[in-house]
């Protein structure tokens, strides 16, 4: 799962487009940290984790920009009242990670990393397959 933190406050998913503003205000010409956290049980029991961290730099953002891109995105139910890999990236000075498929829930470099830890040969045949 994931947690975006302002500072030492945690942003939650907003809900509404007004919670989504005010987020947005808040965080504007701010850094935000993103941790997400993954977990790999094999069956045999044995259990790899990982956390990561992305930082996220929004621009100084105007109420009409924020208005208008939360009319476009609707990222109501995003932690941080954004999608990065939609309409969101339009609001950010940078973003900074070790593994930016973190922001979108699903670390798919540290997947691979705790997989290849559990023994499993990357990439497979039946990826290639699935191509």
């Amino acid at each position: 799962d994931q947690v975006a933190c302002l500072d030492d406050q945690i942003l939650r998913k907003p809900g509404t487009a007004d919670r989504a503003a005010a987020q947005l205000t808040q965080c504007s010409g701010k850094q935000i940290r993103f941790w997400t956290g993954l977990s790999l049980l094999s069956s045999t029991g044995q259990h790899w984790h990982e956390l990561v961290h992305s930082d996220v730099a929004l621009r100084h953002l105007t109420p009409e920009e924020i208005k208008h891109y939360i009319e476009l995105d609707h990222p109501l139910d995003c932690a941080g009242s954004f999608k990065w890999e939609a309409l969101g990236i339009s609001l950010f000075e940078f973003v900074r990670s070790s593994d930016p498929t973190a922001l979108e829930g699903l670390p798919l470099i540290a997947l691979c990393d705790l997989l290849r830890q559990a023994g499993v040969s990357l990439p497979s045949a039946a990826q290639a397959r699935q191509d």
